[in-house]
């Protein structure tokens, strides 16, 4: 590469300062030689001063310390179109920009710097925020109907004081319900407070429960509180009810119905205002007819039940979560994923996911942490993953899933094409096959 010292013609100068993307040019070593006014309002960084300065430190891109498009699109003539980046402004702020490149050539032909234009996306991405969070609510990340007619009353189940019953398999959200009621009730400024039942030997669960006083056994060397005194006027969540033992049943039958208890090895009874919110994965009526559960414990429990659906149920919500973790673990894990491939994505559509939720929570931070680039491949996912039996697929809530992603892409992008596969991750073509496919239509 030559060093080429020359500047932009004044004419082109002022062709660049009409443009409304933002467009710059570096020499050999990297000194940005032309800015132009909407590079100046975009990074806030006037001319005179970008001028001369190396391109990494004006713009402080997500991308300039290991992968510079600029310096791989001149090192090896591949042009980047459209690669969506973030860079700090002026003032330290975070902007999202698409950005491609190209090579500059002097009138032989030899390479003498590069040209960089970027366009501002603040808008879109507010738009698209904007849009997701028409899907959350109380932190629940949800489109289908059975999950929106639960959020639907729970402000009505918040405003009361009764206890409540939470059913549904592991990794289906209980706790996110429970803390949502809490958040919802006039309790809300005091303490939320969760234990899980099934994780406790019954005698190390019962001082749990209802705390103890100095001597109450070998090692109780002072007093301490449990969980109904930490959550007094707040709220007490007892995850895996089902698991207690019938003793301890009869404990927490006693609060709930005469509001009251007493610490072990303690004489006295202690006033609770606690509202008591239980969660069980296991049907309690089986319990019961098994002789573990006891039947008046249920009915005290089981004033208002909430029933929550598995993942397999609302399968619609997997591409909201997928990246609603994408951008959860793209903090904790200072990471840049932007999308999913097309086979990766399939793939995590097709998914069973035995262990709801949760386990698509686990599967998005592993392939998030193994992901080298701002895509999550097929690679990055879980081995586990990539073996299930395509017996286990369920091909009708995958297909209406997936159509329903791209009719919800489209419509974020006002039925623009091009924009709408690449925020799938996927080719034009292959969008328009998917379309053709479900028969999808837009506008329709």
């Amino acid at each position: 590469m030559t060093k080429h010292s020359e500047s932009l013609p004044s004419s082109t100068d002022a062709i660049l300062n009409s443009i409304a993307d933002g467009v710059f040019t570096v020499d050999a070593e990297w000194n940005i030689t032309s800015f132009n006014r909407a590079a100046e309002e975009i990074t806030g960084v006037p001319r005179n001063e970008a001028i001369g300065q190396k391109c990494f430190d004006v713009f402080q891109a997500s991308i300039c310390q290991g992968n510079c498009a600029l310096h791989d699109t001149i090192s090896t003539g591949r042009q980047w179109v459209d690669q969506r980046i973030d860079i700090l402004n002026r003032n330290g702020e975070t902007v999202p920009v698409s950005i491609s490149t190209s090579i500059l050539r002097d009138e032989n032909g030899a390479t003498f710097g590069g040209a960089e234009t970027f366009r501002d996306l603040s808008t879109i991405e507010s738009l698209r925020r904007e849009l997701e969070g028409q899907y959350t609510q109380h932190d629940i990340v949800t489109k289908n109907h059975r999950m929106l007619g639960i959020l639907d009353v729970l402000p009505d189940i918040a405003n009361s004081d009764t206890s409540v019953l939470i059913q549904g398999a592991t990794g289906t959200g209980k706790e996110l319900i429970a803390r949502a009621i809490h958040n919802l009730s006039r309790r809300a400024d005091e303490k939320f407070v969760a234990i899980n039942c099934g994780a406790l030997p019954e005698t190390l669960l019962e001082s749990e429960l209802f705390g103890y006083k100095k001597g109450a056994f070998t090692g109780a060397d002072n007093d301490k509180p449990g969980r109904f005194a930490m959550a007094q006027k707040g709220s007490l969540f007892l995850d895996e009810i089902a698991d207690i033992s019938m003793a301890l049943q009869v404990r927490l039958l006693r609060v709930l119905q005469q509001r009251e208890y007493e610490p072990l090895g303690s004489t006295e009874t202690v006033q609770s205002d606690v509202r008591v919110i239980a969660a069980t994965n296991k049907p309690l009526t089986d319990q019961i007819a098994r002789g573990v559960f006891r039947q008046d414990l249920y009915y005290r429990l089981n004033i208002v039940r909430i029933e929550l659906p598995t993942l397999s149920q609302r399968r619609e919500d997997i591409p909201l979560l997928i990246h609603h973790f994408i951008e959860r673990f793209n903090v904790e894990q200072e990471k840049r994923v932007r999308s999913v491939s097309e086979d990766a994505l399939k793939r995590l559509l097709d998914y069973s996911y035995p262990g709801n939720i949760r386990e698509l929570q686990n599967i998005i931070e592993h392939a998030v942490v193994l992901s080298r680039g701002d895509q999550i491949e097929l690679a990055s996912l879980p081995p586990d993953l990539l073996v299930e039996p395509t017996k286990h697929v369920e091909a009708t809530p995958f297909t209406a899933a997936e159509a329903d992603v791209i009719i919800q892409t489209l419509r974020q992008h006002n039925g623009h094409r091009g924009n709408t596969a690449k925020t799938l991750g996927i080719d034009k073509t292959t969008l328009w096959r998917k379309m053709k496919k479900f028969r999808i239509t837009y506008p329709s």
